[in-house]
């Protein structure tokens, strides 16, 4: 395992004089970074490090003797040059030009960013030379206007420089290439799109620009009412954003007075290198929310027999005639008046507060342990299950698990990674014997050539999005592959629209022109491969002809994409849960790893496996052990070796057989003799699993439910105890992103009411059932974690920076960690890679003349899992506050449905009405709905049939009808009552 190292190749210096001090430097280097290595400072307004220099507000020109002053961030050093920067005659052209520009500035007073954060860089130069905008004699220029259409981002033009930052900070780092510039002579300013308002542009509110803008003309609004001060009159809290696997590291700034973060920004690190999107910088005030869960809950008497509470999520919102789905709850909801329910996106407490009473913290986890204790002895271990959080730390996935294997010996505990890449992770074990990534996103700057396939990053891992589109630039080739043409369509180089389902058809197909062609790699072959030649034999039978007809990708532009990875010197695959969401999705991994494999593309820089990780410590919680057939560190609980270690570790006999994931616990507490107790950290998966009917009827079926979460839940209605925990924003822990970098979150907040750090909680439950538990910290956790998981190897709390640290790694005191894996053996038991031949099936429900559309399910750039934080966060939900069916415009046309119109989609399992969004970015025959929304909720109509390796449904194909709503048909029998 190596990490990535630049090559050693001679450089060319040349030495200059600057300011009378010698330096010597690369060939090519500015005479800003000359001087900035000398130790001289050259005032700048339009320059930025992180940005390309463009030389355009000439602050920093100097002297280098010639005709004319040269710009100093431009200009590159030559040999015996001497260079002088502040000269009188140089200090008075700075002076001249900070007069003139800041003559058309607001007022000091007025300033929209000098009366927040306090860092108008112009007026720090205006400072300098002792010019102000109250005493200048130059007239000042106004009416550029203003633009608020924002709803976290302010537009002042009459505040701006024109230094192009902001342009610079679009297209440069985000790639998103939104800004430019409108206007001729004083008219001229930056613009968005085609001068559009910035809010109903294409701008993705990622803050950047007002990250990078030296002055007032972009700026951060206020969110609810907490004033944005300068920094230093706020606390700095360095932590980790709470959202995507991405893990981008981030600073709050704390307004403790008012007890609230007053605004955020990107902070450096190895990885995300400063960068956020618009839910890191913006979507942090859900923690705040009055709907915060701040005392223990139990579920009154005269709620039971148990139920759901609410119109919702008995059903009443899910049909258009208003029968319920079943349950023991209360009638009522607030209704439109068509007596439809009315979009929201949140559980009305007022339905369901008056079904629980208000306890103690005794109270509530004594009947807790009383009544699992109870199960657990009654029914055996098969009767109680867990499901984790990929959204808590390191530490409480490992203790959460713990307490389920030790307290209650059963392996029925799994958490969301069922519901994302458990395919991935099944295949990738088998074939490399490791569930994580092969290499970093960041590595894609190495890669000659890269393949991003069944995700769109840009919406799911908007900044490793970022990269690609750098890498890009640069002049690698992206091949991008996927049945919606998403935005990252737009910067491919080969873009394939397969039809949904037909992965596997596709890359046989690549791989039998690889080999056809004579591009696979021999030596990696004879040296690192099992099973190329059964391999071969299977892809024989897919020549592009007949995988062009499965897939609907023209056979020339499979042999364009073959040959593009065939002859690429290095080549990544990242992908995402359009791969893994399939009962096929384990086959199309399989595929994807022996692509990489026969042709060499594993082990060096530029090259690997890289499932691009949905929750922000989705990989730590499953390398933490939160998965029913393996330990930490992807042990298996069913060999016997494994499991002594961890019986003489833990201190008590455990399960020799492996448990129960997420959906098979769903489905055995609708079996005579199944789950009967549940635990709840943090999941929902009333609007996360698949077949919601099926899911409202097996929690109604618990005999007991405990659910820990910061908000009431759509599952919390069917809890007997709800327990407040607290957010990710309230606690210290650490967490692991997708790139396999360990890092800390650390407080920034502290929990409201009575609300508990998720650990302690998980501890007392633990006690109170009998196990010796008296962890005192984290730290304390991760230290005892650590010591069982050898990848975890020389980790510690305080070794991990504020940068955090790849894993392995061998280290940490003076490493980042390993960036990429395999260069010597895999970690299977041979040291080589399986390959696993994959058949082309078809899914498992396809369209006919009922249900003749395809729907695909997904998440959006704003939102996140089923809502229960984003939908909280002004901006998110301001940006994007409905749900909408995405349909091609034929297929609207066809069903005579418009552009914001109200439609029916209806499946053989049930019915939502949402609005109709017109998308060229979907093929004929296929809608895609983002499963955010509770109140069109899509998972009501996927259907649960799961892959039988990585045991996660078929998010990602199912057959539905779209219509509008004054369309005539006929309910399926299973609307009535439950699919099972």
């Amino acid at each position: 395992m190596t990490a990535v190292e630049e090559p050693s190749t001679a450089v060319r210096t040349v030495t200059a004089t600057i300011d009378g001090r010698a330096v010597t430097v690369p060939e090519g280097t500015s005479i800003y970074d000359a001087a900035k290595q000398a130790g001289v400072d050259i005032p700048v307004l339009c320059h930025n490090e992180r940005y390309d220099p463009v030389g355009v507000c000439r602050m920093c020109v100097v002297d280098t003797g010639g005709r004319v002053f040269a710009a100093a961030c431009v200009r590159p050093c030559d040999d015996g040059m001497e260079v002088k920067t502040n000269t009188p005659e140089l200090e008075r052209n700075r002076a001249t030009l900070t007069e003139l520009l800041l003559s058309d500035q607001p007022e000091r007073a007025e300033d929209p960013k000098q009366t927040t954060t306090g860092d108008n860089l112009l007026l720090e130069l205006a400072d300098r030379f002792d010019v102000a905008r109250e005493t200048t004699e130059l007239p000042c220029g106004s009416g550029r206007g203003h633009d608020g259409s924002n709803p976290v981002i302010d537009v002042n033009h009459d505040a701006c420089i024109l230094c192009d930052r902001c342009v610079r900070a679009c297209d440069d780092i985000q790639g998103n290439d939104v800004i430019g510039r409108s206007g001729k002579g004083y008219s001229t300013k930056i613009a968005f799109d085609f001068d559009d308002p910035m809010g109903s542009s294409s701008c993705v509110t990622c803050g950047e620009c007002v990250q990078a803008c030296p002055t007032g003309a972009l700026t951060n609004k206020p969110i609810n009412l907490i004033p944005i001060q300068p920094r230093e009159q706020l606390d700095a809290v360095d932590s980790v954003c709470p959202y995507c696997g991405v893990g981008c590291a981030l600073t709050y700034y704390v307004d403790r007075e008012r007890g609230a973060i007053a605004f955020a920004e990107g902070r450096d690190q190895p990885g995300s290198k400063s960068r956020l999107c618009v839910k890191g910088r913006y979507g942090w005030d859900y923690a705040a929310s009055p709907q915060r869960i701040t005392v223990p809950l139990i579920r009154k008497d005269s709620s039971y027999p148990k139920g759901p509470l609410s119109a919702d999520v008995r059903g009443d919102a899910f049909n258009d005639r208003g029968r319920t789905g079943g349950g023991g709850g209360r009638s009522g909801g607030k209704k439109g008046r068509d007596g439809r329910r009315k979009p929201g996106g949140l559980v009305d407490y007022d339905e369901v507060m008056p079904h629980f009473r208000e306890a103690t913290w005794d109270e509530a986890l004594d009947l807790v342990a009383q009544r699992l204790m109870a199960i657990h002895a009654e029914g055996g271990p098969g009767a109680i299950a867990g499901f984790g959080s990929a959204k808590c730390s390191n530490e409480e996935a490992y203790l959460f698990q713990k307490l389920i294997r030790t307290g209650f010996h059963t392996n029925n505990v799994d958490h969301c990674t069922r519901l994302c890449h458990a395919s991935s992770v099944a295949a990738l074990f088998e074939g490399v014997g490791s569930g994580a990534v092969s290499t970093t996103y960041g590595d894609v700057a190495n890669a000659d050539v890269v393949i991003i396939t069944g995700s769109n990053p840009t919406a799911n891992h908007p900044v490793a999005s970022s990269f690609f589109k750098q890498a890009r630039r640069r002049g690698t080739k992206i091949v991008y592959v996927d049945p919606r043409a998403s935005t990252v369509a737009e910067h491919a180089d080969y873009y394939c629209q397969v039809k949904p389902g037909t992965d596997v058809a596709f890359y046989n197909a690549i791989m039998h022109e690889v080999i056809r062609l004579g591009l696979i790699d021999r030596e990696f072959i004879a040296e690192r491969v099992s099973n190329y030649d059964e391999l071969a034999r299977t892809v024989a039978d897919y020549p592009p002809e007949r995988a062009a007809q499965i897939t609907g990708v023209d056979a020339d532009l499979i042999r364009a994409v073959a040959r593009e990875w065939g002859e690429a010197g290095a080549g990544v695959i990242y992908w995402g849960m359009g791969i893994s969401q399939h009962t096929t999705g384990t086959d199309n991994a399989r595929c994807l790893i022996a692509l990489c494999s026969i042709t060499g593309n594993v082990g060096r820089p530029g090259t690997g496996l890289h499932p691009l990780r949905g929750q922000n410590n989705v990989q730590g919680a499953s390398d933490a052990g939160l998965i029913p057939m393996f330990y930490p560190d992807y042990q298996g609980v069913d060999r016997e070796g494994t499991r002594e270690r961890f019986e003489q570790a833990w201190g008590t006999q455990l399960d020799p057989k492996r448990g129960l994931t997420v959906t098979e616990i769903i489905g055995s507490v609708l079996k005579p003799g199944g789950v009967r107790g549940m635990y709840m950290l943090g999941e929902n998966p009333f609007l996360s699993d698949p077949n919601i009917n099926k899911v409202r009827k097996a929690l109604g079926a618990l005999d007991f439910l405990v659910v820990q979460d910061i908000f009431l839940t759509e599952t919390a209605e069917f809890a007997d105890v709800i327990l407040p925990a607290s957010s990710y924003l309230e606690k210290e822990g650490s967490y692991t992103n997708t790139d396999r970098r360990v890092q800390l979150g650390r407080k920034v907040l502290d929990p409201p009411g009575q609300a508990r750090v998720d650990w302690r909680i998980v501890q007392d439950i633990a006690r109170r059932i009998g196990l010796d538990w008296a962890y005192s910290s984290p730290s304390e956790v991760f230290d005892e974690m650590v010591s069982l998981m050898p990848s975890y190897r020389n980790l510690r709390h305080d070794n991990l920076g504020l940068s955090g640290k790849l894993y392995p790694n061998d280290d940490p005191e003076h490493s980042d960690g390993t960036v990429v894996m395999f260069d010597e053996r895999f970690n299977t038991d041979d040291g080589l890679a399986h390959l696993v031949p994959a058949q082309w099936l078809p899914a498992r429900e396809l369209p006919d003349a009922e249900y003749p559309l395809v729907l695909n399910t997904g998440r959006l750039l704003e939102h996140w899992h089923t809502g229960s934080m984003t939908r909280r966060s002004f901006a998110l939900d301001a940006i994007s506050p409905i749900p909408e069916v995405y349909m091609h415009p034929k297929d609207a046309a066809d069903r005579g449905l418009a552009h914001g119109e109200l439609a029916r989609v209806r499946s053989r399992r049930g019915t939502i009405e949402l609005q109709v969004r017109i998308s060229h970015r979907e093929q004929l025959g296929n809608c895609f709905i983002p499963f955010h929304f509770r109140e069109a909720a899509a998972n009501l109509l996927t259907i649960d049939e799961i892959d039988p390796f990585g045991k996660i449904p078929e998010f990602k194909f199912c057959a539905v009808q779209a219509e509008a709503l004054g369309a005539a048909h006929t309910e399926p029998v299973e609307k009535a009552g439950v699919a099972e």
